[in-house]
């Protein structure tokens, strides 16, 4: 049986003045300790995606059982998120990992005054956790509900075929509030990253949740998207997701990846296709590394929708590279001046859906 482990508090630290003047997230985070095997779980930097990271430290060779906490709260802006603590709810939410073999016990307080719930993609559960209304397994204004949801490796089934695992880049949300399919709750900021890991998955450096969520970026549009910040070569781990009702493709400029589960390749040999550009559509996730600024150095990178007029509406962001000891170039600086006063400024104003 998977032993368990909890995450008490959370405790603040600094956030660096480059982060501020660049729209990266305030609210950086530093570790949460556990108790119990694998003994504690990493409270980590989600810098500019408003977000951070929960993750169990080790390989992933001894499943546990992880229990976290969630608040849904009202944000800023007429927003609605989940977070880690009360008055600390995010868009998104926080980036949620396990390990193959790992289990959630994930108790959400509705600190809110209507019905809403949290539903997972990609990971196992029972009728009472699936997070739907239809199920019965929302959790009402003011109350408290606990969604477990557990993971498996691959295994080869009684006829001789292999299940696949869990493992992916997979997302959470809303699947209750404003109707039974969580349209509210979606369109105001209910959805965050999950992530299932195989067993000694290479581990990322940073991390950044990027919703494509109708005509918003994380829920903002224009200068007012996030600012992803990275040094040059550091390992950074995108998590894309798709909501709302409008088609989208993912693009990130003079970066790539392989089209595959984590986006590295398995060896010289591997002719798994090289990717910078992919659909982004409602309901959907992928997630992949890349190793900031790799053959191209510093700088200020778009990335953005690449349906032209989505572009042209707003959703744009700029992943910042900056050098190794933290500083920007002064052409990377110009850049994002222009973006922010020029070339996106007049977008910051736009109503959000």
């Amino acid at each position: 049986m998977p032993e368990s482990t909890e995450s008490p508090g959370v405790f603040r630290r600094p956030v660096s003045r480059r982060t501020l003047l660049t729209g990266a997230a305030a609210g950086v985070l530093a570790p949460v300790l556990v108790t119990g095997a694998q003994a504690h779980a990493e409270v980590r930097p989600g810098a500019g995606t408003g977000s951070v990271a929960v993750k169990a430290t080790g390989d992933g060779s001894k499943p546990v059982t992880r229990k976290v906490t969630l608040y849904a709260e009202s944000v800023a802006g007429g927003l609605t998120g989940y977070g880690l603590e009360p008055g600390q709810a995010t868009v998104p939410g926080p980036i949620l990992e396990m390990w193959e073999g790992d289990t959630y016990e994930i108790t959400l307080v509705n600190n809110t005054s209507e019905r809403l719930s949290i539903h997972a993609h990609g990971v196992d559960y029972d009728t009472a956790s699936d997070g739907t209304p239809m199920n019965d397994s929302a959790t009402e204004a003011g109350q408290t509900r606990t969604y477990v949801w557990k993971t498996h490796t691959a295994h080869r089934r009684k006829d001789g075929t292999w299940a696949p695992g869990s493992a992916g880049y997979w997302h959470y949300h809303d699947h209750a509030m404003g109707g039974d399919h969580g349209t509210k709750g979606i369109s105001q900021g209910l959805y965050g990253a999950l992530i299932v890991r195989r067993s000694k998955d290479i581990l990322p450096d940073k991390q950044f949740t990027v919703v494509f969520n109708d005509m918003t970026i994380n829920n903002k549009v224009g200068a007012d998207v996030p600012t992803l910040e990275a040094k040059l070569g550091e390992r950074v781990e995108f998590i894309a997701i798709g909501h709302g009702n409008n088609f989208h493709t993912f693009h990130v400029h003079a970066h790539r990846w392989a089209d595959n589960r984590t986006g590295l390749l398995d060896g010289p040999h591997d002719a798994t296709p090289l990717i910078d550009n992919k659909d982004l559509n409602p309901g959907s996730s992928f997630g992949f590394q890349v190793i900031a600024g790799e053959g191209v150095g510093p700088g200020a990178w778009m990335y953005h929708c690449h349906v032209q007029y989505h572009a042209d509406g707003g959703m744009v962001g700029v992943f910042l590279v900056t050098d190794e000891d933290g500083s920007v170039p002064a052409s990377a600086q110009t850049a994002l001046d222009r973006f922010h006063s020029g070339h996106m400024g007049h977008m910051g104003g736009m109503d959000h859906p």
